[in-house]
């Protein structure tokens, strides 16, 4: 749900996302019965992955003065809200935000809804489709996640230079 919602001062993320899953769950089964269970993954990626870009769009029109480094890391608080992720910061400048996810509320809660086998395609694959629609020059690398069963998750941001040709005169 994008920012600025009635719901955004309501509930964080993390209860959003379990709201979420809790409708996608029964069309999920339903997809996977009809077309079998590859084809109903790749509608539920398409999907997110598409409603991701859109959120970081929206965010990207409110950012104050545009999007920077900065501002996406000062979003971040909205994904911890509610203890949701327990983050470990390495780096945190202008051009690079680095930080290991310890513990994952979005994935035991994907887990506790049975939907472990889907839980990285709800949520994991949000965080580098958001980056599209935020900031084009924002790249995420990530390695391993606590949903895929590493200890935890790797994130780490860059944000590149505009070539000269993108850049404004």
């Amino acid at each position: 749900m994008p920012s600025g919602s009635p719901l955004e001062s309501e509930i964080g993320i993390l209860e959003r996302r379990r709201i979420e899953a809790g409708i996608i769950a029964p069309i999920f089964a339903e997809m996977r019965e009809r077309f079998g269970e590859e084809q109903a993954k790749a509608v539920i990626e398409t999907a997110i992955r598409r409603a991701a870009i859109e959120s970081g769009e929206h965010f990207a029109a409110q950012a104050p003065g545009g999007t920077s480094m900065r501002t996406f890391q000062d979003i971040q608080a909205l994904w911890t809200k509610d203890d949701a992720l327990t983050v470990e910061v390495l780096t945190a400048t202008d051009d690079q935000f680095d930080f290991n996810v310890r513990r994952c509320r979005y994935a035991e809660t994907y887990r506790e809804m049975g939907l472990g086998a889907i839980g990285h395609l709800l949520s994991c694959n949000r965080d580098g489709a958001f980056c599209e629609g935020y900031d084009s020059r924002l790249k995420l690398t990530r390695t391993q996640t606590i949903m895929g069963g590493a200890n935890h998750c790797d994130f780490r941001y860059r944000l590149e230079e505009r070539s000269d040709s993108s850049k404004e005169s």
